[in-house]
């Protein structure tokens, strides 16, 4: 009785240990049947293996195939690496991005990044600059400044004046530099010569005048801050007006030193002496003696 119902435990054991296998055999089946239709319905795609910054020339090492969904399949990607090789970013790739050639320059361009870095209906135009007028070197690729020119009046030549005549423009180089690099410790802030500002064509003939015919400064500003700002400018009869009209209470005091009074000094009246008069009889004479 026992060796029967060993017998049919060690059956049992069989049965499930074979529905067990099965069950694994046609799990992993599927499983490879769905990873290999997956695999036909994805296309290789180059994709940057790492950051690619604007202007630089890609490498092999930068790039890598990656599998993509057909149905996502990006426009104009490339699936060749060969043909990604040698050729310059138009625009920054970040980790993992398909390299596609409408952001890479044509192989059949000839020419530095800047004209591709300028905005349709913009012109670059490049101004003097130096540790004063550049802000002290913090100004870099991408910024907004302001354009600030001195120059004479129209009307006196003798008076100069200081005007905002651009404002909210973006810096497209600052010397031969065109992309932002990230500071990083103990790095100090680059002197250039020349800044690269994208204008229109209207304030580009605004910024050579002013820039030949007055001095030019620049003005850094904050990224969120895009408004505009009307000011009539301010000349030395302006700057130095509200000292003039500055009330007689905050004009500085001088203490100075007081004078002595010279003492007058008290005469007394003269004394008046009395005067006696003295009659004197001398036998038939008479006379008066005065006393005092």
């Amino acid at each position: 009785m026992n060796r029967t119902r060993i017998v049919m435990v060690f059956g049992v054991a069989v049965l499930l240990g074979l529905i067990a296998s099965l069950g694994v055999y046609r799990f992993l089946r599927e499983k490879d049947r769905m990873a290999e239709q997956a695999r036909l319905e994805t296309v290789g795609v180059v994709v940057a293996s790492g950051d690619i910054p604007l202007g630089s020339t890609i490498t092999a090492d930068q790039v890598a195939i990656a599998a993509w969904p057909k149905d996502r399949y990006p426009k104009d990607a490339l699936s060749d690496v060969k043909s990604v090789a040698g050729r310059v970013a138009m625009r920054e790739f970040v980790r993992g991005e398909p390299v596609v050639g409408s952001k890479l320059v044509p192989t059949q361009k000839v020419g530095g990044i800047l004209p591709l870095k300028i905005p349709p209906g913009m012109r670059a135009f490049s101004v003097r600059v130096d540790e004063v007028v550049g802000v002290g070197g913090f100004i870099v690729p991408d910024a907004r400044v302001d354009v600030i020119v001195t120059t004479s009046g129209a009307g006196r030549e003798e008076e100069q004046i200081s005007k905002i005549v651009l404002e909210n423009i973006q810096v497209l180089a600052a010397g031969q530099i065109m992309e932002q690099i990230m500071e990083q410790k103990g790095s100090k802030p680059a002197a250039v010569h020349t800044v690269t500002l994208a204008v229109s064509p209207e304030d580009a003939e605004k910024l050579a005048l002013a820039s030949n015919d007055g001095r030019i400064q620049l003005v850094l500003r904050n990224f969120a801050d895009a408004g505009k700002v009307r000011t009539p400018g301010i000349t030395k009869g302006r700057l130095l007006s509200s000292l003039r009209d500055a009330p007689a209470s905050s004009e500085m005091t001088v203490d100075r030193p007081k004078k002595k009074r010279s003492e007058k000094r008290t005469v007394a009246p003269p004394v008046e002496r009395k005067k006696f008069v003295v009659e004197v009889i001398r036998g038939s004479k008479r006379s008066e003696e005065i006393f005092e």
